[in-house]
């Protein structure tokens, strides 16, 4: 009878999240739409490893942390740290959650420099991204949207249930070509 609860539960949040994703504008009419093609095979495949590891690692978190009558609460964005674990370990791109329109939940979320900062007042002011190039890194802040049912978690005093914008900050090696 758990099992079966909570296999219900489970799909009624992933059917939820889908609809919230949903109301995203699509991905066509956002600033950020056009990734130029790889242009070389080095390129491509780093392209792909970085994706099939970010999906790996996703799949894992998800059934370990969501399917396991232990574990009952489990928030995804911190199951998801430990993809960003794997991902900073195996290829030396770190990602991290930013705080922007929610509450501290997460003292590590906060930021914690002037490219963060400044990702904040963007995407607080409704931009798609923020990027910068520094000490040989890309630095990339691109906004997560919170939904009403996301809210209970990440605003807890909240007074309304207006979708609010959190962040995900990526960085990664960066070989200039002079």
């Amino acid at each position: 009878m758990k099992v079966k609860l909570r296999s219900a539960l489970v799909v009624c949040c992933c059917v939820v999240t889908l609809m919230a994703i949903r109301a995203d504008p699509p991905l066509r009419d956002r600033p950020s739409a056009s990734i130029p093609p790889p242009t070389t095979v080095i390129e491509a495949r780093a392209r792909a490893r970085l994706l099939h590891e970010s999906i790996r690692g996703v799949l894992q978190v998800v059934h370990r942390d969501f399917f396991d009558e232990e574990n009952v609460h489990a928030i995804p964005s911190a199951s998801l740290e430990d993809v960003f674990h794997e991902l900073s370990r195996s290829y030396d791109v770190d990602l991290k959650w930013l705080i922007v329109e929610t509450d501290i939940v997460n003292i590590d979320h906060q930021p914690e420099d002037g490219f963060e900062k400044a990702a904040v007042n963007e995407l607080k002011a409704g931009k798609a991204q923020h990027e910068a190039v520094e000490d040989q890194r890309y630095r990339f802040a691109g906004p997560i949207r919170l939904a009403s049912q996301c809210l209970k978690c990440h605003v807890k005093n909240r007074k309304s249930t207006e979708d609010r914008t959190a962040g995900l900050l990526i960085s990664m090696p960066l070989e200039l070509k002079h």
